[in-house]
């Protein structure tokens, strides 16, 4: 049964960046309990962001809260972007951790949500495993590499990253190359893409990466936490990144996306960034 409209806190979080309108920006409704899927969907399709959440009670003892995460036409598993925006509009809302360690519910399972000791903004999740992993098969690589418009031998290695929203990667031998790509977005037939190519020595970041999503009209994506957490693991794994390192995206975009990846003395990868609030009140639904 379709609840009756009601005043519901919200919130609206940059994530990713320190400066407001600089990150990939979450809406969350801090309240969704008995709102059903239709409801979540067409508010998900009215705000229009690439990911809205919504906060409900867990349903494992070890959560604090469970999330759900709409993208304008389905529902994803697990994003990264939202997890952490999410938690940031959680917390700023006067909400506590049962630990020190925030723990999320999502339809992927728990996630670990980590406070920086230096800065209370700053949140990182310990990323997932991926569901999806090695090299792409020579048609997908084919038809990413023309849809990038790329030429074969710019492509130094390629992997599926998937940890759920489907993404696939290719490593391209600098950032202005990855800052050179001009994709034909319908051509990606129906792939999600992620580029990282390594920062010129002296930059205060170590890659740059883009996101690409397939369709019409398609999309970039500014900052991406699920992609550069499947990066990370794959990127590490393979001994082509430190075990610390910082990842811009969405230069193309005038945004200043800024992802830190560090590894944990039990070798989980965690990703993380500044969240800012910009946007509080209440939203009738």
């Amino acid at each position: 049964m379709t609840s009756l409209p009601r005043h519901r806190p919200f919130a609206q979080v940059d994530v990713f960046s320190a400066e407001p309108c600089r990150g990939n920006p979450v809406a969350v409704v801090l309240d969704g309990s008995d709102l059903t899927d239709e409801q979540m969907a067409r508010f998900a399709r009215w705000t229009n962001l690439s990911e809205t959440t919504f906060v409900l009670p867990p349903t494992s003892p070890d959560a604090d809260y469970r999330l759900r995460i709409f993208t304008p036409d389905r529902e994803l598993p697990f994003a990264g972007h939202p997890t952490l925006g999410s938690a940031r509009a959680w917390l700023a809302a006067g909400n506590s951790p049962h630990a020190p360690v925030l723990v999320q519910e999502c339809a992927a399972g728990l996630v670990r949500i980590h406070p920086s000791p230096d800065d209370d903004a700053a949140l990182a999740f310990e990323a997932p495993p991926t569901l999806r992993s090695g090299d792409l098969a020579p048609e997908v690589l084919e038809a990413v590499t023309t849809a990038l418009g790329l030429r074969p031998e710019q492509v130094l290695a390629h992997q599926w990253v998937d940890n759920g929203p489907g993404w696939a990667a290719v490593l391209l031998g600098s950032a202005e190359e990855v800052l050179a790509v001009e994709p034909d977005l319908t051509a990606l037939n129906g792939h999600k893409v992620g580029v990282v190519g390594p920062a010129p020595e002296g930059a205060e970041h170590h890659y740059e990466v883009r996101a690409f999503v397939s369709g019409t009209p398609g999309c970039e994506d500014p900052v991406t936490g699920s992609l550069n957490a499947g990066l990370a693991q794959w990127l590490l794994r393979t001994g082509r990144a430190p075990q610390t390192y910082t990842a811009r995206q969405g230069t193309r975009m005038g945004r200043r996306g800024m992802v830190h990846v560090s590894t944990d003395t039990t070798g989980t990868v965690r990703v993380g960034g500044s969240c800012t609030v910009c946007v509080t009140g209440s939203v009738t639904l």
